[in-house]
């Protein structure tokens, strides 16, 4: 049996005092945070598993341990002949890792063993697992006799087989060491015995400036993936691990030039001097991460939106329930599955700690989303892993269809958008009290009032004291749902208190005005839509421009003309934005004549759409990186600041363009008439469908 001296304590503090000892006595009698105790104590229920015990608390939230006596006998028994070890297998392992890919190619076992003071047969046992391991990474791990242990692999394989051990296992102690870190805590040791604290102070400071806070804002586990990365590719440059020249060939693009204006910095304060083969690597690793908000991906990725699309429209068919409504729904895949597929072309592996659960919990969802990623995207190989992360934004939307809610709380929650919104989502569905949930990212709980939320609930341990809060998995077992049924029993006074208490004279119409949608929130919306519909209807044209040899004086002179419309304030902002919009990827529509070309800026003054014809085809960059001919030229313009309703109603004719071959016809026609009667059938139908039917 393995256990630590201070997870030993803990079993005999609580057997001595059998529900005397609540988390709070214990960290004060063992002199240690209240969050090291609640991480021990997650240890302490998984061991006790094997003896049929767990770990349970009174409603005063004394600790014991429940279970047959003998059971309890035999599990002290145990404790009295075991040594307790101050490191757990994962944290041997990783050291292991590190020796293995720093210290390599060749090694002996005894020396190893020694190394890690452990015997032969378990070293033998963690090298089975990091074989395992490395291999999925396209590193070889072999053992010869008389030879020994040697690690064979590419540089840039390594750093992701390292870097992704570190984000699977030591996720939580990382995110625990930034905080420290932020908050001005020197640490002298280095944080998992690898990462230097200087190192990664300096680049969590540098990423957070330089895209969280200016560009678009990373999902949590993508931001400290990419801290992680940083800081492991900094220390294997300079410790003379270098990138394969090769992997910086062409490298170009926004994620690219972020990189290097980060690695720039690094150099000059650090002094370590980075090669354009690592900017190049960091940069794949920032195209490959999730924005932390749906709304600020691009609404009109017309090749993906159509896809994702056709994908819910075939999991509602499979699974009898119409989602193709779902804009929430939508929004939330294509920020997702952007990164996704280019994951899954650049061969990283996503891993996913919620895979064997949610296959577990969803088994029928599981495979609906499989089959559909099978029918849609047949030229992909989805993962487990890659599918879970999907599958939780269907069950996301196909929870929160069914919710009635009474109080406010909030759940921090770092894992991801998809585990977020399913999270809150499985709270309000096995919790009918609770009114609303909030998510707030690690990065934005240290500024937040708590004392606005009746319940506080994470999925990891946060590193205050001062705030009462509740652990969970984040797909929130029956135990989760018991302890917060709990704290919601046990401080209804405490709640009350901070609220006007009304019951209702007739309940009957208290339950029709709880089903109605807020009247206000009716009227805006439509106002928004009304709006949106109203300004794309108003400005459409279709602009013909005979002897065009350049589709951006093409643009300039349409923008021009808008300048003096009133609908655009500054030509050169619009232009740029444009111009950087094609940087990001080719705007040509593949399989037919036309291009996109689409920016949100701040001079955009109302929305705009307009098809500007050319007699002779242009040359531009498609949406699939080839060079295509282009007749039709699709203006699409839109204010930085966008309501949802409004996005919604850009993505409706984005995603039209290829909708059918009837749509491409049209779009491409140049006929006025025929293009601005298409667009009213959309609002129509959109209209019919969505605002009257709600």
């Amino acid at each position: 049996m393995f256990i630590t001296f201070r997870e030993k304590s803990i079993i005999e503090l609580i057997v001595r005092t059998s529900g005397k000892h609540t988390v709070h006595s214990l960290s004060s009698y063992l002199d240690v945070s209240a969050r090291t105790i609640q991480r021990d104590l997650k240890s302490v229920g998984k061991m006790l598993k094997q003896f049929e015990l767990t770990v349970e608390r009174t409603a005063n939230e004394g600790l014991f341990i429940a279970g047959k006596n003998e059971q309890v006998y035999r599990l002290i028994q145990n404790l009295t002949t075991v040594t307790p070890a101050d490191e757990t297998p994962e944290e041997r392992k990783l050291k292991l890792l590190v020796i293995l890919l720093h210290d390599g190619p060749f090694f002996k076992k005894q020396v190893l063993a020694g190394q890690l003071g452990i015997s032969t047969a378990t070293l033998t046992t963690y090298l089975d697992d990091l074989t395992e391991w490395l291999r999925k990474y396209s590193i070889d791990l072999s053992r010869t006799r008389g030879v020994g242990v040697e690690v064979d692999g590419g540089e840039a394989n390594k750093r992701y087989a390292l870097g992704s051990y570190i984000l699977a296992y030591f996720y939580e102690e990382i995110i625990e060491s930034l905080y420290f870190l932020q908050q001005g805590k020197n640490q002298e040791e280095a944080i998992l015995g690898y990462f230097s604290p200087q190192y990664l102070a300096m680049i969590d400071q540098l990423i957070d400036q330089k895209i969280n806070k200016e560009q678009t804002r990373l999902a949590d586990s993508d931001y400290i993936g990419l801290v992680v990365y940083s800081c492991l590719t900094l220390q294997r440059t300079e410790a003379g691990f270098l990138l394969e020249e090769s992997y910086a060939a062409s490298a170009t693009g926004s994620e690219y030039r972020l990189m290097e204006n980060i690695c720039s910095e690094l150099q000059e304060q650090l002094s370590v001097q980075l090669t354009s083969a690592d900017v190049h690597f960091l940069s794949v690793i920032l195209k490959a991460s999730k924005v932390q908000t749906a709304d600020l991906v691009y609404y009109d990725s017309v090749l993906l939106g159509r896809l994702i699309k056709n994908l819910i429209r075939d999991v509602s068919a499979q699974l009898h329930v119409d989602l193709s409504g779902d804009f929430s729904l939508y929004q939330g895949l294509l920020a997702h599955m952007g990164p996704s597929i280019f994951r899954l072309h650049q061969k990283l592996e996503s891993f996913n700690p919620l895979t064997d659960e949610i296959k577990r919990k969803y088994p029928v969802l599981f495979m609906a989303v499989k089959q559909g990623l099978e029918n849609e995207f047949k030229e992909l190989d989805f993962s487990a892993d890659e599918t879970a992360f999907i599958v939780l934004h269907f069950g996301s939307a196909l929870l929160m269809n069914e919710e009635k809610v009474q109080i406010d709380a909030v759940v921090i929650c770092p894992t991801g958008i998809g585990t977020s919104k399913m999270l809150a989502s499985r709270i309000q569905k096995e919790l009918p009290e609770i009114n609303s949930v909030e998510i707030l990212s690690i990065n934005e709980f240290q500024a937040a009032h708590f004392q606005d939320y009746d319940l506080v609930i994470s999925t990891i341990r946060l590193p205050v004291t001062e705030v009462d809060y509740i652990m969970v998995s984040p797909l929130l077992s029956d135990r989760d749902i018991g302890y917060i049924e709990s704290y919601l029993q046990n401080n209804v006074e405490k709640i009350i208190s901070k609220k006007q208490y009304l019951n209702p004279e007739n309940p009957r119409e208290a339950a029709a005005a709880a089903d109605r949608p807020n009247i206000q929130n009716v009227l805006r919306e439509i106002k928004e839509v009304q709006g949106s519909m109203d300004a794309i209807l108003t400005h459409f044209k279709v602009i013909n421009k005979h002897l065009a040899t350049d589709h951006w004086e093409v643009l300039q002179e349409v923008i021009e003309q808008a300048n003096r419309d009133g609908l655009v304030s500054d030509v050169a902002a619009a232009l740029h934005e444009l111009k950087e919009r094609e940087k990001k990827g080719g705007l040509g529509i593949p399989d037919t004549n036309m291009a996109l070309f689409h920016c949100r800026d701040e001079s955009v003054q109302e929305l705009l759409f307009q098809v500007i014809h050319v007699d002779s085809p242009l040359m531009v960059k498609g949406m699939d990186g080839k060079r295509m001919q282009m007749k039709n030229l699709l203006l699409m313009l839109a204010p930085v600041t966008l309501t949802a309703r409004e996005q919604e109603i850009l993505s409706l004719i984005s995603t039209s363009l290829i909708e059918s071959d009837v749509s491409m016809m049209i779009f491409s026609s140049s006929n006025e008439k025929v293009i601005r009667q298409k667009l009213e059938d959309i609002f129509f139908d959109y209209l019919q469908n969505n605002l009257i039917k709600e």
